[in-house]
């Protein structure tokens, strides 16, 4: 088995958007160094299809699995948002994280002193919220465009489904202000190209679909702003384009009931195929696809299939 990963420390990049759910890296390293003693080989530092031709990995190996991700980060296309300052939220927290590890002493995206915007409700700006506290943010606001959730579990979502209510979590309670029910209109220019500020207004929703309120436009402080409003699939770069794979509307790659991929030695789990999760459902369906995998190269597999494709 050969992990080949962009990243230079795959265990150091290892990152997931789930605050409450995130491993310490002593973790991450304890699993990796366990699986190098059980034969898996890492290369770092290699982009296939780049550095190494898509030809050449099918040659060298039966059976390929993408586990990839989902890592095309959802744009928000209003006026300015060409200005510097405006970055996804994943180019923000990766270098922020690599600071920890030693690799760089200061993060070339650093929100000290500045007052931060993350645009985006969920987890991944959670993140954001708090490396930005900790990194001596002047302020911090966390915009949703959905309405504010209610306090206890809404009757829309009865048990044992999951519940709609308002949640806090560990980074939202080092402080911060959230806003919801409001969406981004335009980015104002400080005059020399860089982002100064927000327009935005209050929505509602009606027949479906977000409405402006009229009279709600008002403008906010933004030094640096963070788009932190989910994913759109899986980056459908050269390898993606090389192996021959399907993508389906959603940006994920197409998969069957075993796992497999519109190409029958390709196999793909986790984000890639089953679009932003957990990291739970990561692991399970990296159990769930080795298991198919060691079925069809052997014929047979004991390994423990603990979900199905989409389940």
């Amino acid at each position: 088995v050969t992990v080949y990963e962009r990243a230079d420390r795959i265990g150091g990049l290892l990152r997931y958007g789930i605050p409450e759910f995130k491993m310490e890296k002593r973790h991450l390293d304890r699993r990796l160094a366990q699986m190098e003693a059980e034969g898996t080989r890492f290369v770092t530092g290699v982009e296939v299809g780049v550095d190494l031709p898509v030809a050449e990995l099918r040659a060298g190996f039966d059976a390929i699995l993408l586990a990839t991700g989902a890592t095309v980060p959802r744009e928000l296309p209003v006026p300015g948002r060409e200005l510097t300052g405006i970055y996804a939220a994943m180019d923000y927290l990766t270098p922020s994280n690599r600071v920890q590890l030693g690799d760089f002493d200061v993060s070339p995206i650093d929100a000290g002193g500045k007052h931060v915007v993350i645009i985006g409700g969920g987890d991944t700006g959670a993140d954001c919220l708090g490396t930005a506290h900790r990194q001596g943010a002047a302020s911090v606001t966390q915009l949703e465009i959905m309405p504010r959730p209610p306090a206890s579990r809404h009757e829309s979502t009865p048990w044992p489904t999951w519940p709609l209510m308002y949640r806090t979590s560990s980074a939202h309670e080092e402080g911060g202000e959230r806003v919801f029910a409001v969406s981004t209109e335009r980015f104002l220019d400080d005059g020399a190209g860089n982002v100064h500020g927000l327009a935005l207004y209050e929505v509602t929703m009606a027949g479906g679909r977000f409405e402006k309120v009229p009279g709600t436009e008002r403008e906010i402080r933004a030094d640096l702003v963070l788009l932190a409003m989910g994913f759109t699939g899986v980056e459908q770069g050269p390898l993606v384009r090389d192996l021959g794979v399907e993508v389906d509307g959603r940006g994920n790659v197409v998969r069957d009931s075993a796992w497999r991929t519109t190409q029958p030695d390709v196999f793909v789990a986790g984000d890639a195929g089953r679009g932003q999760s957990l990291i739970v459902w990561a692991i399970a369906e990296g159990r769930a696809a080795a298991a198919a995998v060691d079925a069809q190269l052997t014929g047979e597999s004991s390994l423990p299939t603990p979900v199905q494709p989409n389940s």
